[in-house]
């Protein structure tokens, strides 16, 4: 919980902390619009590169290079983003590493 100055300034950081959570959740709810958005969805799944990359592989899909994609690959991916991952979803699997950093 934040510090706060006053009751009403409580109010207030909780209502911000909702809309957050709510949006958070409406992310997370909406079906993944491209192969790297059900990548990075299967990634804040599981808080794991191996597993994600034994689930993208089981999918027979390839890294850019053209080979087996691996762990590195995952972490690249959600390191630099791509143009067909919504920014909010990459913002999530941010905090995910984050958390598991901890």
């Amino acid at each position: 919980m934040k510090a706060y100055a006053d009751i009403s300034e409580l109010i207030n950081n909780l209502e911000a902390e909702i809309q957050s959570l709510s949006h958070t959740i409406t992310t997370l709810k909406k079906t993944p619009s491209s192969v790297n958005e059900q990548i990075i969805l299967k990634y804040i799944d599981t808080r794991s590169t191996g597993r994600t990359k034994d689930y993208v592989r089981s999918l027979d899909i390839m890294s850019d290079r053209g080979t087996l994609f691996s762990s590195g690959d995952v972490t690249k991916l959600i390191k630099d983003g791509a143009d067909d991952i919504s920014t909010d979803l990459l913002d999530i699997a941010k905090k995910v590493v984050n958390i598991k950093k901890r």
